[in-house]
């Protein structure tokens, strides 16, 4: 058996695997840090989950690693004909970036469009019963502030009759 001297007492811990498995002095905090380890240990499933976890982990970054420096060089070796074509690819750019944009905007307005002209003829696009729900709120909140302003509106302004007599 292994001993550990704390504090002048000592402590026999088990051999890994015996049947006992608390300390003989259990009052000590060394030995209660101990016991807390040991009973919150991973299991040798997730062991092996860490394991897969940081070997594919280990992997990856290296595929990574090995992709930026791919296009790193490939960058370096293809400068000189970047540069030497870029009066060519910046309109080519600028042009099909124009013409991706105005695209996406013609779609989405289009889509709008389309999903207003459905929900107000009463084909219940997707999200209408979102967009009822949310029109019986605002028009519920805007009830209740009506007639708050209604019963107190009354008090105020007769409080401002009684604070300006000549008004």
């Amino acid at each position: 058996m292994a001993e550990r001297f704390s504090s002048g007492e000592a402590q026999y811990w088990p051999i890994y695997g015996s049947s006992t498995t608390t300390p003989t002095v259990s009052n000590s905090p060394i030995a209660s840090v101990f016991h807390q380890l040991r009973s919150h240990s991973p299991t040798s499933s997730q062991l092996f989950g860490f394991l897969a976890l940081f070997i594919s982990s280990g992997i990856l970054l290296f595929l990574l690693g090995v992709s930026v420096t791919a296009a790193v060089l490939g960058f370096i070796v293809f400068l000189p004909l970047i540069i030497i074509s870029s009066p060519i690819w910046i309109p080519v750019f600028v042009l099909v970036g124009g013409f991706l944009t105005v695209s996406g905007f013609l779609v989405g307005t289009v889509t709008v469009l389309s999903w207003t002209y459905r929900y107000f003829r009463g084909m219940h696009p997707v999200g209408s019963n979102q967009m009822d729900y949310a029109r019986s709120r605002i028009y519920d909140t805007a009830s209740h502030v009506k007639d708050y302003a209604r019963e107190y509106g009354g008090y105020f302004h007769g409080r401002a009759k009684d604070a300006a007599p000549g008004a």
